[in-house]
């Protein structure tokens, strides 16, 4: 969707709030909490941004925006370029972090805290809401005030810089949770790490989270394989140098993509018939049996995938 940017808020020196409205239209697509929309930068990239607003208001959508100084480029260019009045191509809602029914305990990371905005709200209105951990480097937080309002004495703030004490015991917290407790986890790495630790041995439907930056291993080294289309009976060679998406793409084959990081979701399609390397970080351990990323899992020898 062509939308235009409706308004534009500095909440500090490097966080900006965003907000897009249609032009024509009074309302936009529907969404739900833990929702994130692709935005298509003048370079063709997309870059994924969870919604932060109220999901009962579809008048504009809402996004909060960090400048990443070593990230890719994008928040460079929406901090930059984007103004009231100007126009961005943004995607239909996508949700990969959905909300379950049972309690929550939210856990956030500085700017991971995005998605954990509008989750925070729709647990706190069905009475589910267990208790928010806002982990930041120092103060002060641009997501506190919000947050306070949403859930009162159920945030909990940590701020780094107050010394090691301050730091969120991620371990501590996570033992004295029930089991049937659903956790949501949204922030940089080190943290992301530390509760697929301490969650280790829980069921894999209780833990959740949202991860926006593509797995990183620099001992991979991808090797061709053979992929077969279930529904024609073709097989195409895909070079190490190519992704299975690309492949696919060039033979003719109209498939959805977004990312092309494994993080978005949008190429998923499923497989049988041969060993996956999955190199994405969307798809649960259970889905992963018959399921994969076109973008970015290979295969091992070769694959039949139907899409």
């Amino acid at each position: 969707m062509k939308l235009d940017v409706a308004g534009r808020e500095a909440l500090s020196d490097d966080v900006i709030r965003l907000s897009f409205a249609h032009p024509n239209r009074p309302l936009l697509p529907a969404w739900t909490p833990g929702a994130h929309v692709d935005l298509r930068l003048p370079d063709g990239k997309i870059r994924q941004y969870s919604l932060t607003g109220d999901p009962g208001d579809l008048s504009r959508y809402e996004i909060i925006v960090r400048r990443e100084v070593d990230g890719r480029g994008g928040s460079a260019w929406l901090h930059d370029m984007l103004h009231v009045g100007d126009s961005a191509r943004v995607s239909q809602p996508r949700n990969n972090f959905p909300l379950a029914e049972g309690s929550g305990v939210l856990i956030a990371g500085g700017i991971g805290a995005t998605p954990i905005l509008s989750m925070a709200r729709a647990l706190a209105a069905r009475g589910d809401l267990g208790a928010v951990h806002l982990c930041e480097p120092a103060r002060p937080s641009v997501f506190e005030g919000t947050l306070r309002r949403i859930c009162g004495d159920a945030l909990s703030l940590h701020i780094s810089a107050d010394g090691p004490q301050a730091r969120l015991d991620v371990e501590t917290l996570i033992a004295g949770l029930a089991r049937d407790t659903h956790i949501y986890c949204c922030g940089p790495q080190r943290l992301i790490d530390a509760v697929e630790a301490a969650t280790a041995s829980w069921p894999e439907a209780q833990v959740h989270f949202e991860v926006f930056t593509p797995l990183v291993d620099e001992n991979f080294v991808p090797e061709p394989f053979d992929l077969t289309v279930a529904q024609t009976g073709a097989t195409y060679r895909v070079p190490a140098d190519r992704s299975a998406l690309d492949v696919l793409r060039e033979a003719g084959h109209m498939l959805p993509s977004s990312c092309d990081l494994g993080v978005c979701g949008s190429c998923e399609c499923g497989y049988r018939d041969g060993e996956v390397i999955h190199r994405d970080r969307v798809l649960r351990q259970s889905a992963r049996q018959s399921r994969m990323m076109l973008c970015v899992s290979r295969a091992r020898g070769a694959v039949t995938v139907e899409i």
